[in-house]
């Protein structure tokens, strides 16, 4: 059983941090200027700089988080992003309308909880020679 809920935190991990990759964090960060001068800033710290913390946490942390390094602490910023974003940004939108973002919320939560399980390079006892063995 303990396999079964490794190998689903692996598809949790790698999954959600490629869609936010691809989503969010990628055309941020291809398209620095531009989105210095559109993002929304409501903690007033400016253009760039939100940028930037974005890029962090849609860019970093999701790398982080597919190789299982620092999982627990790599998903915090990411929940503290989508809590801005859905609460402060874009309160207006309901269930339909931010589904994605409360469905990252989740799966980046249960993460920050849960760990990245056996098969991340965090993990003290995972050893890479040629092949995944575990460490007794």
């Amino acid at each position: 059983m303990r396999n079964a809920v490794d190998w689903a935190l692996l598809f949790l991990r790698v999954s959600a941090s490629l869609l936010l990759l691809q989503v969010h964090g990628l055309p941020k960060l291809l398209h620095f200027s531009q989105q210095a001068q559109v993002i929304e800033d409501p903690f007033g710290l400016g253009g760039a700089l939100t940028v930037s913390l974005a890029i962090f946490a849609e860019v970093l942390c999701p790398l982080l988080v597919i190789l299982g390094i620092f999982t627990r602490l790599a998903c915090l910023p990411v929940v503290f992003l989508l809590l801005v974003s859905l609460l402060l940004v874009h309160p207006q939108w309901n269930l339909e309308d931010g589904q994605f973002a409360w469905l990252l919320l989740i799966i980046f939560t249960a993460l920050a909880i849960a760990g990245g399980g056996q098969f991340a390079v965090g993990r003290r006892s995972f050893i890479w020679q040629g092949r995944l063995q575990w460490a007794h």
